[in-house]
């Protein structure tokens, strides 16, 4: 698939405005005691996150259901701006980080081919920061299958954390 195709494309999008800065919100995303707090949409927990955040390096995070069921998520940096952007794709894993065919498990997941997962910070003044997410699904799929629905249920963890590193500060 060529890069116009990839553009031409509804990504899923998501965003948020935090009261924080944006070193604060950029924290929450990067380090591995945080993403613990906020890995999984509403009623998961994630037991356990390793990370190797640099170009070439790996975020593996295990997220556990409600009803105690463990999946795994490997995420690979292709591109790191501090505290501006990130570049990364992201599958579902085995606990080593090895892909797994979604097929194979039953689960249905359209990927825009050569589409990335982005990552944007943006300051906005007054102690704001946007997160900006641009998956690499289709946003009609998105909706769909409820990835929608659970990337906002993780924005909303992601503020509690935020939150909780603000009034540390």
């Amino acid at each position: 698939m060529t890069e116009n195709t990839v553009n031409e494309i509804e990504r899923m999008v998501v965003t948020r405005v935090f009261d924080a800065p944006r070193e604060l919100v950029w924290k929450a995303w990067t380090d591995p005691k945080y993403i613990m707090q906020w890995w999984g949409p509403k009623g998961f927990t994630a037991p356990v996150c390793k990370m190797d955040f640099r170009v070439g390096g790996k975020l593996l995070c295990c997220m556990k259901a409600p009803d105690g069921q463990e999946g795994w998520n490997a995420v690979e940096y292709h591109e790191i701006v501090p505290y501006e952007k990130i570049v990364s794709s992201m599958y579902f894993s085995d606990s080593k980080g090895n892909k797994i065919d979604l097929a194979e498990l039953g689960i249905e997941h359209e990927a825009i081919d050569g589409a990335y997962d982005v990552t944007i910070f943006e300051d906005l003044g007054n102690g704001q920061t946007r997160l900006t997410h641009i998956g690499n699904e289709p946003m009609e799929s998105a909706k769909n299958s409820g990835q929608l629905e659970g990337w906002n249920e993780i924005l909303d963890k992601v503020a509690a954390v935020v939150a909780g590193l603000a009034q540390a500060k």
